[in-house]
């Protein structure tokens, strides 16, 4: 499929089953093209699902239809930048999103979940509980391990319960991001990126990954980890205890050393080996579904 045969992609509101509203981002085929099945974007934190046009773009060639969203506080959707409701509101958000998805899917194409970051988090914790089925999952430098000092853990063991939506800089030094300048100078004046975490949301990364990792060695659905070994906004040390403690007939892993967090939007040549490898996965488990 050449880029002049591409649909544009479809912005959309999505209501949440509490009632708040979501962005939504579709990237279709175009009609009668052979489907391998469809890629819901998780995407990280501060950030929003526009910044992943470039993947779903990439994803298109490969046969998948793609559908994003912002999550709470995020982006275009509903929330105070950097807010969380509750502990299990992303969680329920994506469950949201799954059943809406697959409702609009023909019976049997595959799901694929994919996250980055905090996005990755999200959608291996949602799996890890078997909130949802999904029928394989991809995990970009995933934040399973926040690397807290002993001073960071003592706050968080008290101030969501003192003060939960008091939000403050995340600390993320967006330099790190890539080794593409233009990629860090584009986050830098996107409207649409912020740097703000509440104490909710913090205790929610901070113990999410660990409770993530706990339950690796039950893994049962099919998945590919990728993180970058140079890494200095995530601790690759959380995607290495995952990587030693699933199951390696069902998990596919990959550390690319020399690269910064953004897998995806690192420099071409960077990123290049990271899409070969997760265009080989995603094909390997997804046909072009016969012609009836």
């Amino acid at each position: 499929m050449t880029s002049d045969e591409l649909l544009p992609s479809t912005l959309t509101t999505f209501t949440a089953s509490d009632g708040e509203n979501l962005a939504v981002q579709d990237w279709p085929l175009p009609q009668g093209e052979p489907c391998r099945g469809m890629v819901l974007l998780v995407h990280g934190l501060g950030e929003h699902v526009g910044r992943y046009d470039a993947l779903a773009r990439r994803l298109n060639d490969w046969g998948f239809a793609v559908r994003g969203y912002d999550q709470y506080g995020h982006g275009e959707s509903a929330g105070p930048r950097g807010g969380l409701t509750s502990d299990m509101r992303l969680l329920d958000d994506l469950a949201d999103l799954v059943d809406a998805t697959r409702a609009r899917m023909p019976a049997g194409q595959p799901l694929v979940l994919l996250g980055h970051s905090m996005g990755g988090l999200v959608a291996s914790r949602f799996v890890s509980l078997h909130l949802r089925p999904v029928d394989a999952l991809v995990l970009s430098s995933p934040a399973l391990d926040a690397g807290l000092g002993a001073v960071q853990k003592l706050l968080l063991a008290t101030l969501p319960r003192i003060a939960p939506n008091l939000r403050v800089g995340n600390g993320l030094d967006a330099q790190y991001l890539s080794h593409d300048s233009a990629v860090v100078a584009a986050y830098l004046a996107d409207p649409l990126c912020h740097d703000r975490i509440s104490a909710r949301l913090a205790r929610f990364i901070a113990e999410g990954g660990p409770a993530t990792v706990a339950r690796a060695a039950h893994w049962s659905v099919p998945t590919l980890l990728m993180w970058a070994g140079s890494d200095k906004l995530v601790n690759p040390a959380g995607s290495r205890a995952f990587a030693a403690a699933v199951p390696q007939a069902v998990v596919q892993s990959h550390c690319f050393e020399p690269l910064f967090h953004e897998l995806f939007n690192e420099s071409p040549e960077l990123a290049e080996p990271v899409l070969d490898l997760l265009r080989e996965w995603l094909v390997r488990r997804c046909a072009i579904p016969a012609r009836s």
